[in-house]
């Protein structure tokens, strides 16, 4: 029961987060005719900025310390990311509920019986009704960018992105409802999925750079091309040999760790010149820290078809 709840906590804390600012690059990135669109992305912002806070409210003496140091759900610079991105944007942040995660500490709360279980329970289960609504969104919003019946200062493929990030998050919810854990499968399926978000990350990111940035723009090219043949490595791969790889996967999800980690506090500094929201900046810093644990830890994932890579 204990693992149950930890596994939610943790789960929802990170993913929680990273659907709510998806919903918030979408909210900011439609032009003013598509109001629906626009109406549905704040709705999502909204609900799901609301399921973060009550996950944070009873997340306190429960989650693990290793999710806790790995900076995965916030990190030194998320709560000035949000002010700073919320002022640019116009769209409303509630930093209380980064106040309150950054005062979170591990353990395991003796509250972990029948009631916490329960709480956790029908958390769960609006975040996979939120998830599936979100993931119909972004699906929509797909199809008429794609169809070039919407203009959005988005990527086609920058959405194709966070519907693989929202689909992830959705089947380990649903094994955590079905199973009451998150099962340990190949470490081949969790390095093909978030070597290919990294890739991209990189390639986002040299994208979204001023043409100025010449040295920015080479670097993050290169880490784009450094993740690839990681990518294309892992597919090669038995699940037994790819150990072999795994450290060379780590010190390269370092590098960008570090890169990201320099990006966002020249974004904040207002260093680079670049069309990079903070709060994205700060948003793939949390993902790489999170790969980086999951690297570490010898990753829990899904199967390969989960992940539908």
């Amino acid at each position: 029961m204990g693992n149950y709840v930890t596994l939610s906590l943790e789960l929802n804390l990170f993913f929680l987060r990273i659907m709510k600012e998806h919903s918030l690059f979408l909210e900011s990135g439609f032009l003013a005719k598509d109001e629906s669109l626009i109406k549905r992305s704040q709705w999502f912002r909204q609900n799901f900025e609301e399921l973060l806070g009550e996950t944070t409210r009873i997340s306190n003496e429960t989650v693990g310390q290793p999710v806790l140091d790995s900076h995965e759900i916030v990190t030194v610079y998320t709560k000035c990311a949000e002010e700073k991105t919320s002022r640019l944007t116009g769209i409303s942040i509630d930093t209380g509920i980064t106040d309150a995660q950054e005062k979170l500490q591990s353990g395991c709360n003796v509250r972990c019986g029948h009631l916490m279980h329960r709480k956790v329970h029908e958390l769960n289960q609006k975040a996979i009704r939120l998830v599936r609504g979100l993931i119909e969104l972004k699906e929509d919003a797909l199809r008429s960018i794609k169809s070039c019946n919407i203009f959005a200062f988005q990527y086609p493929l920058l959405i194709e992105h966070i519907l693989r990030e929202a689909k992830l998050y959705g089947s380990f919810l649903m094994e955590l409802e079905q199973r009451g854990t998150i099962s340990k499968s190949c470490m081949r399926a969790t390095e093909i999925f978030w070597n290919q978000i990294m890739m991209e990350h990189a390639w986002f990111i040299r994208g979204l750079l001023d043409p100025c940035e010449k040295e920015l723009f080479e670097t993050a090219d290169h880490m784009g091309k450094e993740f690839c043949n990681l990518l294309n490595e892992a597919k090669e791969r038995e699940c037994a040999a790819i150990g072999e790889l795994a450290e060379k996967t780590i010190e390269q999800t370092k590098q960008i760790q570090e890169f990201k980690t320099a990006g966002t506090q020249g974004i904040l500094n207002c260093e680079i010149q670049s069309m990079i929201l903070p709060l994205l900046a700060d948003h793939v810093l949390r993902e790489a820290n999170h790969y980086l644990r999951l690297l570490e830890e010898g990753c829990e994932c899904p199967d390969k078809e989960i992940l539908n890579v």
